[in-house]
């Protein structure tokens, strides 16, 4: 069965930083484009960021965008999300997230079809 199981995730003051990893199960993986989501208590589950197959395309949500940096290492089948000057707003659980034939800059607006179990992410002031 196909797996995406990040990693990373825990207690963090604001202002500091987190370094997310989502490592698939399968070689496939390396050709998909790969995403992080995020659900914080009480709300929908919103898109972070996306990266393309080839890593040169990425995109971010506003509200992250210049603080975190999506990345990949295909020979390692992983995705990683570099969290800087982390907020208290950025309280959630992290969501890795793959699919083969979403672009990267279309992510946020179509579900993914792979999903990770989640990690939680807490900021603390």
């Amino acid at each position: 069965q196909v797996q995406l199981v990040e990693s990373g995730g825990g207690l963090v003051q604001a202002g500091g930083s987190l370094r997310l990893s989502c490592a698939a199960s399968e070689r496939t993986f390396s050709t998909y484009t790969m995403g992080w989501f995020r659900q914080a208590p009480g709300k929908e589950r919103e898109f972070v960021a996306a990266i393309n197959w080839s890593a040169d395309k990425t995109q971010y949500a506003d509200s992250v965008e210049g603080r975190f940096t999506i990345s990949r290492e295909n020979a390692k089948i992983t995705v990683y999300l570099q969290m800087n000057s982390l907020k208290l707003e950025d309280t959630a659980v992290y969501y890795c997230a793959a699919d083969k034939f979403i672009a990267a800059q279309a992510m946020g607006a179509i579900r993914p079809g792979y999903w990770g179990q989640g990690t939680q992410v807490t900021v603390f002031s």
